[in-house]
């Protein structure tokens, strides 16, 4: 099977297939990443809320498992981002 064959089974948005390969594309060993928004926004030439609405479509089909990070004065940073296979 190909690295990306569970999205072709879906019936994922194409906004989610995208935002998916580039999550994948830029995580380590352990299926893991934290790009911000922005930048996924801006390398995938989409807008924020399309980008938002890619990785909501991505938790909901159990694709992607979105953690919240914060600095150490409490405010938040980038999500960590455990892509499923």
């Amino acid at each position: 099977m190909s690295l990306f064959g569970n999205l072709y089974q879906e019936e994922l948005p194409s906004r989610a297939k995208s935002v998916y390969m580039y999550l994948k594309d830029r995580s380590n060993a352990d299926d893991q990443c934290w790009p911000s928004i922005k930048t996924i926004a801006k390398d995938t030439s989409m807008s924020v809320s399309t980008v938002k609405r890619a990785i909501e479509d991505l938790v909901r089909y159990g694709l992607l498992t979105k953690q919240f990070r914060y600095r150490e004065n409490g405010s938040h940073t980038s999500n960590l981002y455990l892509l499923k296979k």
